[in-house]
C-alpha cells in the first residue's frame, strides 16, 4: 500500500492523481491561502484542491506559482459552484477560475454539487473541457449512486473522480463499492470530520501505532483505496497529516474503524441542499 506522499493512484483515463491532498475551504483571509498552499508544497504535498465557492483561487495560484516547484508536478483541483451550473454559464465560470489561478489548464474540474436539473447540462460543459485539454481530467463532487446513474444516461464519459464527505462515521460503503465498480476515484473531504476526533477507538488506535487519531483516519481512507485532501492552515498539523505513510493498519483496525460508522454528516446531504 501507499509508501509515499509522492505517490498517486491512476485515474481511469491514465492520469496519475496524488493520493493525499491539501483542502482549501475556507481560507480566506487575505494572503492565507498563498501562504498555506506553499507551507504544503515545501512539506511535500503535490495536489492541492480548491473551488470557486471557496473564494480563494488567486491565492492558491499564487502559492504555486511561489512555491518554485513546477507546474507539470502539481495537482491542482477546482470546481464549478452551484450558481453558474447550466452549459454556456460553466463554460464561463471555468475561463474565470482558469485567470484566477493564474493557470493554462488546471489537472481535475468538478461539479460541485447535484443540482437538480442542471448538473447533466454542466457536465456537457465539463466534457467539452476535457476534449479542449484545459482540465486533464473531469468529475463530480457529492454525487449519490442515483445522480452518478442519471448522469451515465445519454453521457459517454463517466467521470474520473467522486469526491464526497468520507471518514468513519460516515464510511459511504454502497457509494464506494459503486463507484470501484464503475472505474470512479473516490475522493475524502472533511476526512477528519471537522474535528470530530474525540473518538476512543481513534486514540487506543493511534497509541498502538504511535499516531495521532488524525493520522489513523487519514490513513484509513488510504487503505480503503479512497484519495483524501484533510484541511489545515497550520504548517506543522500540514506535516502532520503527511506522515501517514511510514505504518500500515491491521485488517483487525481497519474493520474497528469501519464499525463506527452512523451514517453520520458533518456538512450538507446531496439528496436535500438548498444553495
Amino acid at each position: 500500500m501507499t509508501k509515499a506522499l509522492t505517490e498517486s493512484t491512476v485515474l481511469s483515463n491514465g492520469v496519475k492523481m496524488p493520493w493525499l491532498g491539501l483542502g482549501v475551504f475556507k481560507v480566506t483571509e487575505e494572503g492565507l491561502a498563498e501562504k498555506t498552499v506553499k507551507a504544503a508544497i515545501d512539506a511535500g504535498y503535490r495536489h492541492i484542491d480548491t473551488a470557486a465557492a471557496y473564494g480563494n483561487e488567486e491565492g492558491v495560484g499564487a502559492g504555486v506559482k511561489n512555491s518554485g516547484v513546477p507546474r507539470d508536478e502539481l495537482f491542482i483541483t477546482t470546481k464549478v459552484w452551484n450558481a453558474d451550473q447550466g452549459y454556456e454559464t460553466s463554460l464561463a465560470a471555468f475561463e474565470k477560475s482558469l485567470s484566477k489561478l493564474d493557470m493554462d489548464y488546471v489537472d481535475l474540474l468538478l461539479i460541485h454539487w447535484p443540482v437538480k436539473g442542471k448538473y447533466k447540462e454542466t457536465w456537457r460543459a465539463l466534457e467539452d473541457i476535457y476534449k479542449s485539454g484545459k482540465a486533464r481530467a473531469v468529475g463530480v463532487s457529492n454525487f449519490q449512486i442515483h445522480h452518478l446513474q442519471d448522469l451515465a444516461e445519454g453521457s459517454g464519459l463517466v467521470p474520473m473522480v467522486n469526491q464526497v464527505e468520507y471518514h468513519p462515521l460516515l464510511s459511504q460503503v454502497e457509494l464506494l463499492a459503486y463507484c470501484r465498480a464503475n472505474g470512479i476515484q473516490l475522493t475524502a473531504w472533511s476526512p477528519l470530520m471537522q474535528g470530530h476526533l474525540d473518538i476512543p477507538l481513534l486514540a487506543e488506535i493511534g497509541n498502538k501505532y504511535g499516531k495521532t487519531p488524525a493520522q489513523v483516519v487519514l490513513r484509513w481512507d488510504l487503505q480503503n483505496g479512497v484519495i483524501t485532501i484533510p484541511k489545515s492552515v497550520t504548517p506543522s498539523r500540514i506535516a502532520e497529516n503527511a506522515d501517514i505513510f511510514d505504518f500500515e493498519l491491521s485488517r483487525e483496525d481497519m474493520e474497528k474503524l469501519s464499525s463506527l460508522n452512523q451514517n453520520r454528516r458533518f456538512g450538507s446531504d446531496p439528496d436535500n441542499f438548498n444553495f
